[in-house]
Order: structure tokens, then sequence, then C-alpha cells
């Protein structure tokens, strides 16, 4: 239970981050959340993936980067110009 606490954390915090390096991304809070969740998601898939782990420094860097992913696919497929 507190893993999916921790893991949801991470991602708010990386989707706020995420949008920040990106310059980029949805207007609302609650979707950027989403998408920093779900990067968060990606990115440990990834990251277990090239067997570089999940937990600590390389856990948050792995959510970082799959939540940039999701706000650049976002931008570049869902986002109206």
């Amino acid at each position: 239970m507190f893993s999916f606490i921790g893991n949801v954390v991470a991602g708010l915090i990386a989707g706020f981050l995420a949008k920040a390096i990106m310059k980029t991304g949805p207007d609302g809070w609650i979707m950027t959340a989403v998408l920093g969740v779900a990067g968060s998601i990606v990115g440990g898939l990834l990251f277990n993936l090239l067997g570089v782990g999940g937990g600590g420094a390389a856990g948050i860097i792995g959510s970082i980067i799959g939540a940039v992913l999701l706000l650049w696919g976002y931008g570049k497929f869902i986002a109206k110009k």
C-alpha cells in the first residue's frame, strides 16, 4: 500500500517537473498529475526493461523521463493547436 502511494506521489512530482522541463503540457493540474503518474509507470517499466532498477534516484529519474515522453506525445498528437 505504501509503495503505491509512494509511486503516486513520485508521479505527481515527475509530472510537474516534466511540465517545467518541456514548457508545454495540459492546462489543468489534474491532467498534469495524471500524465505524471502515467509517466512514472512508463519510466519504471523502461528502467526495469533496461535493468537499471526502479528504486531511489533511478526511480525518480525514470519517472521524469517517462513523464517527459508522455508530455511530448501529448503535445505532438493530442493537444489542439
